[in-house]
């Protein structure tokens, strides 16, 4: 017989109508011929779920005495003997009473699961065991009951059961949820309309993170490569101008249209690093989509519209949003743009949104980016303007007869023309070639290279110095161009980078993937060794290009000092790249140095908390010492006195006083030594598997005979502890119980086996703690209430504590039931006793009658 199925209800808070909707959906199968039963489903005395119960078969419930009381359990040996098909289990987190045969619910389901038993079961959100602290940081509660994630990820079917805050506390006033003497205090502590609306959000969130699992998990069993667009990653491509922030708010309308939708905003810069891109507009650019909860990417690319489509491919984006192209009319005939472009080379699998905005066909602000050599084409232009225009421009003057200073000026323009378009040496190409045209074609004796007239070599030489004068200046110009566009934009990236390591909030892997994302590399490390002869270690990688262990095997390294490396791989980047790469490698070493520093202040902070505590510890003991050794040292003043004859009795009361003092002594330095070893971390238990019966009533020699029942069953496993740090720690635990419960009611120490642990529970019937003071007890130096000095400093519970946590163990404060507090350690079963191993009940029982 194959595994059951799982089907689980899940839900924000209690009352949004789980238990009903498993009901309805076990009436529907019943309906439908199905064998369901209910293993247990606790209606919590509601009438619409409890009418849900008639007409189906329930297993009865198992009950279990449990400190003086009987409490029903599901019956699991019952349910397996009946073996339905249809199991419906409510309360999945739920942990069940000692003595059963699980110590959680969910286990109880396993087994039903594992029995070939469909199980359908309820859980509400803050059960799940990885939202314990968001729940607590939510609702101010810690929850006790949990349920591991993985099993509820492991269900074949998770519903959620869904309602809105407000009809929630609508059902709780109206008394559907509590009983009408717990409506009040339940609509102003968890089911405040804020809870109800975070715990809400949770619980959708943890479902379409289930969905999105499932459907990637699908994608890779079938094979589907496609983009699915499930959910929304929009790209937006940023210019630096003005339009920008008109893009990013429609990016983020079209994000918040799905569910999880996502913002990137995208500027690409030329790897030459001229751009027309406004600094400041980009700054604000950045601050919005931050603020928006998109993210803000710097990449580098000369092909801006195969850098933007390679940039939406890798982060798995649905969408493209762009500007209408703000080019004039005439602009487009150097090419379609890059918009158009990016529609073209998307494909199918993404979607291209083209945005119209105020600037649009306005032209740029800034001048057009040009190379290092004016680009390529811009090359190409110039040399056929350089060297194919003279010959033209002499084939149409040949039908008119302009003059020689016409043909010349003409001649002087087509020279400008290619120094415009190519520099300087198709200029100078021009002039060359348009001189010879000049002097064969037009200056006497025609048709022939000598000049007869001396005025026309001065112009012919005018008109070679003129245009060697202008491409020199055009070219010198660009350069200029580039060199000040490139450093602007360097410099807005060093900008950037220091802002954030400055504020703290880049780390050393954000910082390098920074850098991998702006120079489209595969991966970045920072290598670094202590010494020249010590080999290279890795303190930080990011990407998913080849390791790199030494920064010889790096396609791009900068070396950071003596013993440091900033090492790239996937291409050779240009010289003038490095001192951009020197920066960002000497900041990689500033944040790693910052790391560092701060793991040192972490541990100085530890320190100085130790410090801190001694000196409270002996500011809070001068009063504790000095009371009983004020009080030893009257007794044996009086007692060495010879002016007076003491009785009998007033001896046995003085020396009595002495023997108090000197206990109350003993208790107190073993606390404060046990609490200086806790501090100082010089507390390592020896652990070794011991009986609880051995060890606890040892524990009991410090309080008065009869102020404790003890219930340690010798059937409990063993656990693995240090004995005296177990004893010292029951010890105090003990005494402080004893110390708040009322005269004449003695204190219950009780042990228990759950699963692979063993509760040892400490319960008292005290004035009790408080919820929100619960943590602060455990803290060095509290006393609880209006405790006198005289009670003791404070260490007690702090140092049991610290010995629990030392043997691999907790210790945690709930309320007992009634009234009181209740202290649960929790130890590390060993495993079964050897000796009780093959032992029946009876067997077990006759033993312990017999000791």
């Amino acid at each position: 017989m194959g595994r059951g199925k799982l089907r689980i209800y899940l839900g924000a808070a209690p009352g949004v109508g789980k238990t009903y909707a498993m009901l309805s959906e076990a009436h529907r199968r019943a309906e439908r011929g199905t064998d369901c039963v209910v293993a247990f489903v606790e209606h919590h005395d509601r009438p619409r779920t409890e009418v849900m119960l008639r007409g189906l078969e329930q297993v009865p419930r198992r009950r279990l005495e449990y400190r003086g009381g009987v409490f029903p359990e599901m019956d699991l040996d019952a349910v397996l003997a009946r073996r339905p098909q249809v199991a419906l289990v409510d309360e999945l987190a739920h942990t069940n009473i000692p003595g059963s045969r699980n110590a959680e619910r969910w286990q109880d389901v396993e087994e039903l699961l594992a029995a070939g038993v469909d199980v359908i079961s309820t859980v509400n959100i803050q059960h799940l065991e990885s939202l314990g602290d968001v729940v607590e940081s939510i609702t101010g509660v810690r929850q006790q009951e949990t349920v591991p994630d993985e099993v509820v990820r492991r269900a074949d079917q998770v519903e959620l059961v869904d309602m809105s805050p407000e009809a929630l506390r609508r059902r709780m006033a109206h008394g559907n949820i509590h009983q009408p003497d717990k409506v009040d205090a339940a609509l102003s502590n968890h089911f405040r309309p804020g809870n109800l609306t975070a715990l809400r959000e949770l619980a959708l969130l943890w479902v379409a993170d289930r969905v999105d699992a499932h459907l990637t998990q699908y994608r890779s069993d079938h094979r589907v490569s496609r983009i699915w667009g499930s959910r929304e990653r929009i790209v937006v491509g940023l210019t630096g101008g003005p339009e920008g922030r008109t893009l990013i708010r429609r990016a983020a309308r079209l994000a918040g249209k799905g569910a999880g939708g996502e913002v990137l905003a995208v500027y690409i810069a030329r790897s030459d690093g001229l751009t027309s891109a406004s600094p400041k507009e980009l700054a604000l650019q950045r601050t919005l989509v931050e603020d928006l909860g998109g993210t803000f990417h710097h990449v580098v690319g000369d092909d801006i519209p195969a850098a933007l489509l390679a940039f939406a491919r890798g982060v798995n984006a649905t969408q493209i949003v762009l500007g209408s192209s703000r080019r004039r009319s005439w602009q487009y005939v150097f090419g379609p743009g890059v918009g158009a472009t990016v529609a073209r080379e998307s494909g199918s699998d993404l979607d291209v949104h083209i945005v119209t905005h105020d600037e649009v066909a306005k032209g740029r602000g800034l001048p057009v980016a040009r190379g290092a050599c004016l680009g390529r084409s811009r090359r190409v232009c110039g040399w056929l303007v350089g060297v194919a225009g003279p010959p033209v421009l002499t084939a149409l003057l040949s039908a008119v007869d302009l003059g020689l200073a016409n043909d010349m000026l003409l001649f002087l323009a087509l020279t400008v023309a290619a120094a415009l378009l190519g520099g300087l040496m198709p200029a100078l190409a021009s002039a060359a070639v348009g001189s010879l045209l000049l002097n064969y074609f037009y200056s006497p004796p025609l048709h022939r290279w000598t000049i007869a007239d001396p005025k026309n070599i001065v112009a012919i030489v005018i008109f070679v110095a003129v245009g060697a004068a202008v491409a020199s200046v055009v070219d010198l110009a660009a350069r200029r161009t580039q060199q000040a566009a490139r450093l602007r934009a360097e410099s807005e990236i060093l900008s950037f980078l220091a802002g954030n390591v400055l504020r703290g909030e880049t780390g050393l892997e954000d910082l390098l993937e920074r850098v991998r994302e702006t120079f489209g590399m595969e991966s970045a490390a920072l290598l670094e060794r202590a010494s020249d002869v010590e080999p290279w270690t890795c303190a930080g990688r990011v990407g998913l290009g080849r390791p790199v262990e030494r920064p010889d095997q790096a396609d791009v390294d900068v070396p950071v000092g003596d013993h440091m490396a900033l090492a790239l791989t996937g291409r050779v980047l240009p010289a003038e790249d490095r001192r951009v790469l020197a920066a960002f490698a000497a900041q990689a070493a500033v944040v790693l140095d910052r790391r560092r520093l701060q793991e040192e202040a972490d541990r100085a902070r530890t320190l100085a908390e130790g410090n801190r505590i001694r000196t409270a510890l002996l500011a809070a003991v001068s009063h504790d010492l000095r009371t009983p050794l004020a009080g030893i040292k009257a007794a044996v003043t009086s007692l060495r006195s010879e002016d007076v004859e003491w009785s009998q009795e007033d001896r046995a009361e003085l020396l009595e006083g002495i023997e108090a003092g000197a206990d109350r002594l003993d208790h107190l330095v073993g606390n404060l030594l046990d609490m200086s070893r806790l501090q100082t971390g010089t507390v390592t238990p020896l652990i070794r598997e011991i009986d609880l019966d051995e060890v606890v009533p040892m524990a009991l020699g410090g309080v008065p005979e009869g102020s404790v029942d003890l219930d340690v069953p010798e059937t409990l496993p063993m656990v693995g502890v240090d004995p005296g740090l177990l004893e010292r720690a029951m010890a105090n635990l003990v005494e402080n119980a004893v110390k708040y419960s009322p005269s004449g009611t003695p204190v219950l120490v009780a042990a228990s086996a759950l699963a692979d642990r063993v509760e040892v529970r400490v319960a008292d019937r005290g004035p009790g703690v408080p919820d929100e003071a619960k943590g602060r007890i455990f803290e060095p130096f509290q006393r609880y209430g209006d405790a006198p000095r005289g009670a003791g400093v404070g260490l007690g519970l702090a140092v049991a504590r610290g010995f629990a946590e030392a043997m691999g163990g907790t210790l945690d404060a709930e309320d007992t039931p009634g009234g009181g507090l209740t202290m649960v350690l929790t130890l590390r079963a060993a495993g079964p006793r050897p000796d009780l191993l093959h032992m029946t009940e009876h067997e077990a029982e006759a033993e312990r009658q017999a000791s």
